[in-house]
């Protein structure tokens, strides 16, 4: 594991990537360090010329490249080599993953770019495994069904996990056949420039991986762009909900939407094992200093048990250790930026004035530097009507709610919005099996909260919380669209 290291030793760069090679052109956007909020490289706006020149370059690729023709095993043999470059410079991809966003350098390197290799090595063994179907019909006809690549595949990314989306969004894509131009979040912008030229260096075909850099604007540029077939999206409902807009206004286009979530952590009255209950609660709203789409941060639980539970779900929160990410041994990283810490400051402050109570936390960590910390914190008497209800804090805020009845208690895990996850927690094996069922979330996790280290089971929401799937079998299919080929050779 690597030591603390200095952030201004790491080089970063901004740039879009196009035809396998850096652009640097656009109006130039200033960019902050989460964990001191120093500026940091200045990022590149793409305007429509970019967008023009990145998105035609991938549409090339895909057509005279000979990507999609190439023999699955060849596309899976890129892949491979494409993550083993990825552990080669993990060190480095690491210092610069951690420097420039919430994720701490143990995570980063601990988990994070293992999940992406790992992505990257599962799909890849897919390459060979996508299949047609030959369909019945009367004799002298034969039907088949066909998978293809769309083509042009627009990917926008969240700032939270900035490596491993890069991974998750293209990866699928590529083994299929696709191309892709990937926009990561202009808050975290560097580490997807250096993963994407360390697939050019594995072999894949310039121009078929293509980076363009930039904020909203870009995004809809992009996803507006009529040589786009798929787009896939990760970020706010409200921001999914313009990507849909956009994407309608040239042509209808298929969407992978993850979009945000208040997702439910109910502890039924059967669990005897409270102290591994409450470290699951606790990961589940501290993750990332919250800044998680599944974070789990509705607690219901039975009355009489709360206050057992909030003493150690507390106990736990309080060792959380607030500081910059390049320092080993800090477990509280930074809110991403002081525009997100003042939504969270207002959310807060106007749940409150609602009629909620703060048991622990409530405002800002007094840590050593200028960055942007958030104490853990957990309410209580939430309203319904409130903001703190109605939205995600994307911080480490947990609302608790009691139930006497446990029908009561399965009710409330619904959201009027959101339908995201899920996590329950219970002794009782039926209700472990049963309850799932009546729960309305794309992910409910039993006796766990987050998302496990499994590229093959499927991710996404319902509702406000999106639709498609990511990873598994359900995501690389997205990435692919049917063809019925009618074939009449006569009796």
């Amino acid at each position: 594991m690597t030591s603390d290291f200095n952030p201004d030793s790491i080089t970063l760069v901004a740039a879009h990537l196009i035809d396998g090679k850096r652009v640097e052109a656009g109006e130039a956007l200033a960019v902050f360090r989460p964990s001191d909020g120093a500026e940091t490289a200045p990022l590149p706006m793409a305007d429509e010329t970019i967008i023009d020149r990145a998105v035609t370059s991938a549409h090339r690729a895909f057509t005279e490249s000979g990507w999609r023709q190439a023999a699955p095993l060849e596309r899976a043999a890129v892949l491979k080599r494409w993550a083993d470059l990825i552990d080669r410079d993990r060190e480095r991809i690491g210092r610069i993953e951690s420097v420039s966003s919430t994720r701490p350098i143990e995570d980063v390197l601990g988990r994070d770019l293992v999940r992406a290799t790992g992505a990257l090595r599962y799909f890849a063994e897919w390459a060979d495994k996508v299949e047609g179907q030959l369909l019945a019909g009367k004799a002298g006809t034969t039907s088949m069904a066909r998978p293809e690549p769309f083509g042009v595949v627009a990917s926008i990314a969240p700032f939270n996990f900035p490596a491993i989306n890069a991974i998750w969004k293209s990866a699928p894509a590529l083994a299929v056949g696709n191309a892709v131009v990937l926009k990561p979040s202009e808050m975290t912008p560097y580490s997807a420039l250096a993963i994407a030229e360390l697939a050019i260096e594995a072999g894949l075909p310039e121009g078929l991986f293509n980076i363009v850099q930039g904020a909203g604007i870009t995004g809809s540029l992009l996803v507006r762009h009529p040589l786009v077939r798929k787009i896939t999206f990760t970020g706010s409902s409200a921001t999914g909900a313009k990507v849909m807009a956009d994407a309608a206004m040239t042509g209808t286009k298929p969407l992978t939407l993850e979009l945000g979530g208040k997702s439910p952590q109910l502890v039924m009255k059967d669990v005897r094992d409270l102290d591994a209950v409450a470290t699951n609660i606790a990961n589940g709203f501290l993750a990332n200093s919250g800044q998680v789409c599944t974070a789990g941060t509705r607690l219901i639980t039975p009355v009489g048990m709360r206050d057992e539970l909030l003493e150690k779900v507390i106990a736990i929160a309080a060792g959380r250790r607030a500081g910059p990410t390049w320092q080993n041994g800090n477990t509280l990283p930074p809110i991403i930026s002081e525009k997100q810490a003042r939504r969270i400051d207002s959310m807060l402050a106007e749940t409150l004035s609602d009629g909620a109570e703060v048991v622990t936390g409530g405002g800002r960590v007094a840590a050593q530097n200028a960055g942007a910390y958030y104490q853990p914190t957990i309410l209580r008497n939430v309203p319904e009507t409130s903001v703190g209800f109605r939205e995600e804090f994307f911080g480490p805020v947990l609302s608790v709610f009691e139930y006497e009845d446990e029908e009561e208690g399965i009710a409330m895990t619904n959201h009027p919005s959101y339908a995201l996850a899920a996590s329950i927690y219970t002794d009782d094996l039926h209700k472990a099996m049963t309850l799932p069922d009546r729960i309305e979330a794309g992910t409910v996790w039993v006796n766990a909260h987050g998302r496990q280290p499994d590229y093959a089971t499927p991710q996404g929401g319902f509702n406000g919380s999106g639709f498609g799937k990511e990873m598994g079998r359900n995501g690389l299919e997205s990435f692919l669209r049917f063809k019925t080929v009618f074939l009449n050779h006569g009796e």
